[in-house]
């Protein structure tokens, strides 16, 4: 059974999901304000560089005399900076607030436990930890730019019962693997994600606008690998209707586009996060083909993994990536620590 402090943080934990489309790159937050058993004030970060959840929270309570005699939940630590706002923690000493709740700490370097010390130092009771595992998974991609200095790296495809991505049949149509739900989870994700990756043989023989049509969100950066800027420049990639980042070994550019020039004589994976965090991208969405896949779980560069498993026997193709094994290991073990969902597509 939930504790009170457990049941008010699982409420920071649904606020904070409503900023999951415009919050980023700030991390998502959510907050509560509990006086006598009963919560009389409620907010989130709905929007990067609008006010937090503690400020939405606290100027939604209808009697600010109750903050003196109310616990402040939070699901991260409230910030001890001056950036587009002003810091929250600061905020909660003025009204007087005299318990905070926090979820977790926050790994960002002008935080990291100066907000928890700015509440201790002013007498106000800290408690932190409350759903902490929670709390984190909720700012996945944040807390991964904070300590891996690296984007959250997802990767999806679909194979057939057979283990195969695609076949292309005589009449020149490939296999469609997915159905109309899976097809609008794909866009689901990448409403979520800030960036989408495929690589040239995707790019070419898919033509893929890589935009959010079946879902409500933000248009991500659309990434394609095209090492000899060899793609046709009437691919849908070139269309101008989004940003496109090509990445490239020539020194040309293509009208339209942005371009990292990389150096493919070495890992091009690498320098293509170290441009992402540059670009402050905390998100990327892999969708392709099977051999830029594989080269990220070779590399160990994946977060999440969202494999769709159909029930077509497709007898040949292009085999789909293998995620136990890698290069650098001969045994068969599933890589630890990142989450692997299969989902089963019975249309």
């Amino acid at each position: 059974m939930m504790t009170n402090d457990e049941k008010y943080m699982m409420r920071c934990i649904q606020l904070a999901k409503n900023g999951r489309l415009g919050a980023a790159p700030n991390p998502m937050v959510g907050a509560v304000v509990v006086c006598d058993g009963q919560i009389i004030g409620e907010g989130y970060h709905a929007k990067c560089g609008e006010a937090h959840a503690e400020v939405h929270a606290i100027g939604s309570v209808k009697d600010p005399s109750l903050l003196r005699r109310s616990t402040l939940y939070v699901s991260l630590e409230p910030c001890a900076h001056y950036g587009k706002t002003p810091p929250c923690a600061n905020l909660i000493v003025e009204k007087g607030i005299p318990k905070v709740v926090i979820g977790c700490q926050d790994p960002y370097s002008q935080v990291a436990g100066k907000g928890i010390k700015i509440l201790q130092e002013a007498g106000c009771e800290v408690v932190v930890g409350v759903l902490e595992e929670e709390c984190i998974n909720l700012n996945k991609a944040f807390f991964t730019v904070q300590l891996k200095h690296r984007p959250f790296i997802t990767l999806k495809w679909a194979q057939s019962a057979d283990g195969f991505m695609d076949v292309v049949r005589e009449d020149g149509e490939a296999v469609k693997l997915s159905s109309p739900l899976t097809q609008m989870l794909v866009h689901k994700r990448r409403a979520e994600h800030q960036a989408i990756l495929v690589g040239t043989r995707t790019a070419l023989f898919d033509n893929p606008s890589l935009n959010v049509r079946v879902w409500s969100g933000q248009q991500p950066l659309r990434i394609v690998i095209d090492r000899t800027l060899s793609l046709p420049r009437g691919l849908h990639l070139f269309d101008g209707s989004q940003p496109t980042l090509v990445v490239t070994e020539k020194e040309e550019t293509v009208q339209g586009t942005e371009t990292l020039h990389a150096d493919f004589s070495r890992s091009i994976l690498p320098q293509l996060m170290e441009e992402l965090m540059r670009r402050k991208i905390q998100s990327v969405l892999v969708e392709g083909g099977a051999k830029l896949l594989q080269s990220f779980l070779d590399e160990g560069l994946w977060d999440e993994a969202y494999v769709e498993h159909c029930p077509q026997v497709l007898g040949q193709g292009v085999l789909a990536p293998s995620i136990f094994f890698s290069k650098k290991s001969s045994k068969k073990k599933l890589i630890m620590g990142r989450n692997y969902h299969i989902f089963h597509n019975f249309v």
